[in-house]
């Protein structure tokens, strides 16, 4: 019996659905349960599964975690949304703008906590302008994902990709950068072509949106942001920057530890270091080594690696798509290549569907309450912007 195999299936089965039937299991659970069988089933020994784990991963998600936190509570994010709601009257303009400033966000700060911060501004921004909010809501969710594809802190599964390719910070930027920048204009066009009805061209009035900040954090937290960018171009090792840039923040006089550990996302911290153990146990089954070889047979093209890999992020979704690639990718037609091709297409085929990308979810759900937008509706923007959008990654990347 491969248990290896069995583990793993039954793992990603439950992570893919988020919550099985009769049971009160959440993706991470799912995760700790199966690196857990993993061991108690001997498909690994214990040290085995202690240096599956990549722990410069792990440290620069924490990192950047501290880093966002104290962004947040310092007002940073509020001064930037009221800045807009101020000077952008036009909502063509505003749809436009948001567009650019959440993907340029996105790309330096995890587009999931972009998502988290700008849903309830734009609710609150259309409600006040008297415009559909679900335009603005797609085009935050899809520029956002867009926008995380250009650096390795754009998301989490470009950071597994920094820290196992090797690949530096500015490399990586400016191969990926020109295509995030022409799949955010396409962003913009299909979704204003579903929507033109709704997107006007005029100005309206708009009262300022109330928000709260602290000068002095502010001044402090945006320098330490600026400097850990430029360090990270700089080729620092992005592990000692992110721990550092951590634990430089925690030493304050203004803020309380507990609200920064309150904001930093242990649960996926743990979901990671779940994901490496499972996928780790999966590594030693004999379906493993069996899709090795089927992808040294067929996927030896970067046009197939893309679409293999667009296919399997919708699958099983893109951070896991990236671990089962990630012990692979040495066999293929060139190795810096591969990783840049399965960055950009795991992460532009989040925008395929709602369930594509946690950010989709976050800003769907989030803003369920008082805008539905359905599964069929989110498709009808989300094919045409994931196809066009990987095609021109691909000629991009092939150029």
């Amino acid at each position: 019996m491969d248990v290896g195999f069995i583990v793993f299936l039954l793992t990603y089965v439950v992570i893919a659905l988020g919550q099985p039937p009769l049971f009160r299991i959440d993706r991470t659970g799912a995760a700790i349960i199966g690196a857990s069988l993993m061991v108690i089933l001997g498909v690994l020994a214990i040290q085995d599964a202690y240096n599956a784990i990549d722990y410069k991963t792990i440290l620069i998600l924490f990192g950047m975690m501290i880093l966002i936190a104290n962004l947040r509570l310092s007002g940073f994010f509020g001064i930037v949304l009221n800045f807009l709601s101020k000077n952008l009257r036009n909502p063509l303009i505003l749809f436009y703008v948001l567009i650019f400033v959440s993907g340029l966000l996105s790309a330096f700060f995890v587009n999931d906590t972009v998502c988290l911060i700008f849903t309830p501004f734009i609710l609150e921004l259309t409600r006040r302008m008297d415009v559909n909010p679900k335009p603005y809501l797609l085009a935050l969710a899809m520029s956002a994902n867009i926008g995380s594809a250009a650096t390795i802190t754009g998301n989490p599964q470009n950071i597994i990709i920094g820290a196992a390719s090797g690949i530096s910070y500015s490399t990586f930027f400016a191969k990926l950068f020109p295509a995030s920048l022409i799949s955010l204009v396409i962003v913009g066009l299909v979704i204003h072509f579903f929507y033109r009805n709704d997107i006007k061209n005029k100005v309206v009035e708009v009262k300022d949106i109330k928000y709260k900040y602290n000068k002095a954090l502010v001044m402090k937290t945006s320098s330490i942001a600026l400097l850990t960018v430029v360090l990270f171009f700089l080729n620092v090792p992005m592990h000692i920057v992110a721990i550092g840039v951590g634990a430089f923040l925690l030493i304050t006089r203004r803020v309380k530890p507990e609200k920064v550990y309150s904001l930093v996302d242990f649960e996926l911290l743990i979901l990671f270091i779940g994901l490496f153990i499972v996928v780790k146990g999966f590594e030693r089954s004999v379906v493993f080594g069996e899709m090795v070889d089927y992808v040294r047979q067929v996927v030896n093209t970067p046009l197939s690696f893309v679409i293999s890999s667009a296919l399997l992020s919708n699958i099983v979704s893109n951070v896991p798509a990236v671990l089962i690639f990630k012990p692979m990718m040495g066999s293929l037609f060139s190795s810096q290549d591969a990783w840049l091709y399965l960055a950009m297409s795991s992460t532009f085929a989040g925008n395929l569907t709602i369930l594509g990308s946690i950010a989709n979810i976050i800003v769907i759900e989030s803003a369920s309450p008082k805008v539905k937008i359905g599964f069929l509706e989110y498709l009808k923007v989300g094919v045409p912007v994931t196809i066009l959008s990987i095609l021109v990654g691909f000629l991009i990347l092939s150029i």
